[in-house]
């Protein structure tokens, strides 16, 4: 530990490396949005649309595995920006002539919308709304007065609207069912159960504890996509909604099997679970296991019996609905976050505006556009995703400045540019296809490459405006570190004990349950394995925090551990015999502890036995780590 303390960049080197392999559906989802970007820079050379660059980048930072859902993003896009630009018309024409008005206009809308952005189910949209409104009225500096409400806002909604209408045909043709990621999920976590009980070493656990820590939200999203859009018949949504939540209960299960059990007793189960994962993956469900003698079967076997004998029936296993998250952050009016960071992403915008204005380089104005995709949430994050978009700048911008000297001389069609944008983007979209450690990485490669071969209506080759826009990027990540890291900084420790403190807040309700209620309750579950999975990465993310805002190497050991107990607990709490309300409420008061509030002591609550290998032992071992 004290090694890995000392220096960690080897293990990110390491882990960045790992990032970069291949892995099942990472090329088609690669070349899928290459092919996309390179149509969309096509259509707006052929019909001169302008900002093409922004248009493919909108492409990419937007793309999912999932087509139905690039569907609805693009059609919510779509919606949502022609209200804005309608709406924008009569302010732009109130605030052409005032300079400071418009700029406290751009303040406002932005600060609403990032707000609601990281406040809300919006997401990643609010920030792309706020963009769309500031690109709107920095264009006043732009235009004859006369064409503002007109020219302005046409070039505007031309920008977001058409890379959005390509993305939903494109998708309705080309994309990936809902319904058909979702049979693959569970198929995985099939074969990824099978593999836990066939070799429980450790490459096996760590890649079943992955797919717990993915949680049911995607699928829960997919299932709903599926309905919606109707890919897939009524009976199958029904299987795949009681399916889910089945497979989940059953890597719960193969997570809580002890090592010693029988080799063959593992055996015959990994067998019947490759062969549910096969029927899956075919389309179909499981065959129907053959009648047990009716003897009662010990936890966590049981279940593992139980759940492949549930997912051959009609309705997947269980009829419980997937749980529908709320629009608002439980804590959106009572966390200051969520505010600061809305103030910090307005103010990084606005000061970079006021930079290319004042010293009348228009060129540098994508410093404004990287703003609003480089901020996050703690520090440590900011930093991160700082390195990622300056080194996918740099990778971008070299292909680029390549591409003007050695391929566009010799392009004589739109053709040609479409297909180097093609080449160009397919390195970009194949790294912002991973994971989310490095994903912001492709998405700017893809970006400052598209930045410097595309100017205006056709390709450049003027290396000056190249270099301007990729001037602007960094410049906007310059702004973006110092406002983020000098004001409100948010370490990632803050986040982490934020996020063990939710987790072992759901932790002390399983506790509280009766056995079946527990094993019902995955929504619970699922919401522990998410929330120290995200708790891991923050801690992964801590040599990119400043040196002000680390804690010391013993505060790192403690939090470490913390979460391979927290970890560690959950599958022996799910199919622990009986309530505990001791238990409960030492979970409780960890997690009170962890969120800032008085807690209890970390002794005490006679009254239930336990032994060290015990859920109790275990809650109260993690009641002092979280007492510190």
């Amino acid at each position: 530990m004290a090694a890995a303390a000392k220096s960690p960049w080897p293990a990110v080197a390491h882990q960045a490396w790992l990032d970069l392999l291949p892995f099942p559906g990472r090329f088609g989802q690669a070349w899928r949005v290459a092919l996309l970007c390179a149509l969309v820079a096509g259509v707006a050379m052929l019909y001169k649309v302008p900002e093409a660059a922004i248009g493919c980048y909108l492409v990419i930072y937007l793309a999912r595995p999932d087509g139905a859902e690039c569907v609805g993003q693009g059609i919510g896009l779509i919606i949502l920006a022609s209200i804005v630009v309608l709406a924008m018309a009569p302010v732009i024409q109130v605030t052409a002539n005032y300079p400071l008005l418009r700029i406290a206009v751009i303040a406002g809308t932005s600060f609403v919308f990032v707000y609601l952005g990281a406040a809300s189910q919006l997401g990643e949209i609010g920030s792309i709304i706020a963009l769309v409104i500031a690109f709107i009225l920095t264009l006043v500096d732009d235009l004859p007065a006369g064409e503002i409400a007109t020219r302005g806002l046409l070039y505007a909604w031309q920008m977001a609207v058409m890379p959005m209408a390509l993305m939903i045909v494109f998708n309705m043709v080309l994309g990936t069912s809902p319904h058909r990621l979702l049979r693959a999920t569970i198929s995985t976590r099939l074969q990824t159960a099978a593999a836990a009980l066939d070799h429980p070493d450790l490459a096996a656990e760590t890649k079943l504890r992955s797919s717990l820590a993915d949680g049911n939200g995607g699928g829960d999203q997919q299932l709903m996509l599926a309905r919606v859009f109707h890919t897939a018949p009524t009976a199958d949504c029904d299987w795949l909604q009681g399916a889910l939540t089945t497979s989940y209960q059953l890597l719960l299960a193969v997570a809580a099997l002890p090592a010693t059990a029988a080799t063959q007793v593992r055996g015959s189960l990994a067998g019947r679970c490759r062969e549910a994962a096969a029927a899956v993956a075919a389309g179909g469900r499981p065959p129907m296991p053959s009648e047990a003698d009716g003897t009662p079967l010990a936890e966590p076997e049981g279940t593992i019996r139980r759940s492949l004998a549930g997912l051959a029936q009609a309705d997947g296993g269980t009829r419980t609905p997937p749980a529908k998250p709320p629009f608002f952050a439980s804590d959106a009016l009572t966390n200051p976050d969520y505010q600061r960071f809305a103030l910090k992403t307005t103010a990084a915008a606005l000061t970079c505006y006021i930079i290319y204005s004042l010293i009348n380089w228009q060129g540098i104005h994508t410093a404004m556009v990287t703003c609003y995709v480089a901020a996050l949430g703690t520090t440590g994050e900011t930093v991160h995703k700082l390195v990622l978009r300056i080194s996918g700048c740099l990778v971008g911008a070299a292909l680029g400045f390549g591409a003007i000297l050695f391929v566009i001389p010799h392009l004589s069609s739109v053709g040609g540019l479409m297909g180097l944008v093609f080449c160009g983007v397919l390195v970009g979209s194949w790294v912002s296809a991973g994971n989310e450690r490095i994903s912001y990485a492709g998405v700017q490669v893809g970006l400052a490459f598209l930045l410097t071969i595309i100017s205006g209506f056709a390709p450049s080759l003027d290396m000056d405006s190249g270099r301007d826009r990729i001037v602007g990027i960094l410049l906007g990540n310059v702004v973006v570190y110092l406002i983020f890291t000098g004001i409100w900084p948010k370490s990632a420790v803050r986040d982490v004990h934020e996020r063990l403190a939710r987790a072992l807040a759901a932790a002390g309700r399983l506790a509280g349950m009766d056995p079946a209620a527990r094993l019902a309750a995955t929504s619970e579950a699922a919401l522990v394995e998410t929330e120290v999975e995200k708790a891991k990465e923050q801690l992964r993310l801590l040599p990119f925090e400043p040196k002000a805002l680390l804690p010391s190497r013993f505060g790192i050991a403690r939090l470490e551990l913390l979460v391979r107990e927290v970890r560690a607990l959950l599958p022996q709490l799910i199919f622990a015999p009986e309530a505990s309300s001791e238990t409960a409420r030492r979970l409780a008061a960890a997690a009170a502890t962890l969120d800032g509030a008085p807690g209890g002591p970390a002794s005490g609550g006679a009254g239930e036995a336990d032994d060290e290998g015990s859920v109790l032992a275990r809650a109260r071992r993690i009641q002092t780590l979280a007492a510190g």
